[in-house]
């Protein structure tokens, strides 16, 4: 796509901003001897997401076994799994404490006058309980039973990712107690098919360009630049607060903790970031950011091998940030003044759907309909936030990705590992 020898976040990076501009250009009805240029769009967009999605069962399976299995006794595991989920559950709570502070002191919800005229809502809520589905506060539970699927295969036809991870780690773990005969062939296996995994990650990539720009050239083609209109306030609320999450909390982290320039890191994770925003799939985007991780940032594969995968299942710090943003947002939205004792539980429910939610375009919203049904807000504010989600889902992906990569790192500086990040090489 790009005849210049550029490096591919440089290409990413310009693929989405002609994206931007063709998708206002051609919209959704222009095209060409009958074919419009938003089918065009959409069908390429899927097939490169389904490119993605091909690689995500027996890229997770194969890294996890072998990080596992690489690791050796359960001393090595338990030590890397504790500072894992540490790491996951502590960057969530950041994230969610930054947007419950920005929602509170912004409040986009506080309007004047009717804020049934103001936001416009839709008096068919039957359509929107059917949109997000039929969940409630039990739905959480949910998310712990997923674990142990009753059939691993079925577990991977359907993605259920936490399901799978679950009996990869307990595989793993059990390769290292059989003979060493038998242990070796498993792991020389799973090793293999792991390499060939990254293999036909790194030919996928040479035409993500061109799936980043049909996926992003159909969303601006759909949506426009009309949806924001009254929701101004809450997209700027959200964005603010994902940025100081970014921009602030993380780094900081990857400077305290993992001793690495946070610059370097967000140079490293160039291409992981912009394939994030463009699929709004931390999943999907799983291949690229487990690539840049270990070539660009120095991480060993055994670490990023047991770190990441879990990452894109169970940390979501922006979309644990989001949850909560959106939740309080369509209580002010309604007239309603949160007690503290209430926006404590929406803290906690953010916190634990976050850890279920898919991988997947507009999860979340399934999440933000069990946590207001468990607060007594009706279903039909979720119609408050649908203009302006996919924009915004497409922004805390990036986060999300972002904050397994920096997890990834301040582990493996835990861990001794070095060098990190490594000053690329001086171009004679």
């Amino acid at each position: 796509m790009f005849p210049i020898k550029l490096k591919l976040h440089w290409q990413i990076l310009i693929a989405l901003a002609l994206a931007v501009l063709v998708g206002l250009l051609v919209g959704r009805d222009a095209g060409i001897f009958g074919v419009t240029f938003y089918s065009v769009f959409d069908f390429l967009g899927k097939l490169f997401l389904n490119a993605l999605k091909m690689l995500i069962v027996p890229l997770i399976v194969s890294s996890i076994i072998v990080g596992v299995a690489g690791l050796g006794g359960s001393e090595h595991l338990g030590r890397l799994g504790g500072k894992t989920l540490g790491y996951y559950a502590t960057t969530s709570l950041f994230a969610i404490l930054v947007g419950l502070t920005m929602v509170n002191l912004i409040e986009p919800g506080v309007v004047e006058g009717d804020p049934k005229e103001v936001f416009g809502f839709s008096a068919d809520a039957a359509a929107l309980e059917e949109k997000v589905g039929d969940k409630d506060g039990g739905d959480v539970v949910e998310v712990f039973l997923r674990m142990i699927p009753t059939n691993v295969m079925a577990a991977a036809a359907e993605g259920q990712m936490l399901g799978l991870i679950f009996f990869s780690l307990l595989y793993g773990f059990f390769v290292t107690r059989i003979p060493e005969k038998y242990a070796t062939t498993q792991f020389n296996f799973f090793q293999g098919t792991f390499e060939i995994m990254m293999g036909i990650t790194d030919l996928i990539m040479k035409f993500a360009p061109l799936g980043v720009f049909a996926l992003v050239a159909k969303t601006v083609a759909d949506t426009g630049l009309e949806a924001f209109g009254p929701l101004a306030l809450f997209f700027f609320t959200v964005v603010l607060a994902l940025a100081v999450h970014f921009l602030v909390v993380l780094p900081l982290l990857l400077s305290v903790i993992g001793r690495v320039s946070p610059m370097r890191h967000y140079s490293a994770m160039g291409a992981a970031l912009l394939t994030a925003f463009s699929t709004a799939s931390s999943s999907a985007t799983l291949p690229v950011t487990m690539d840049c991780v270990e070539k660009n940032a120095g991480v060993s594969n055994r670490t990023t091998s047991f770190v990441l995968p879990l990452g894109a299942t169970v940390n979501m710090d922006g979309t644990a940030l989001y949850e909560c943003v959106a939740a309080i947002f369509i209580a002010q939205a309604y007239g309603l003044e949160l007690s503290f004792a209430t926006q404590f539980l929406i803290v906690m429910l953010a916190l634990l759907t976050s850890i279920g939610v898919a991988g997947i375009p507009a999860a979340s919203l399934v999440a933000i309909a069990i946590i207001l049904a468990a607060v007594g807000l009706p279903l039909e504010g979720i119609g408050l936030i649908l203009a302006v989600d996919r924009i915004l889902d497409m922004m805390r992906t990036a986060v999300n990705v972002f904050s397994d990569s920096c997890g990834a790192v301040v582990i493996a500086r835990s861990e001794g590992e070095t060098p990190l990040l490594p000053p690329e090489p001086a171009k004679r």
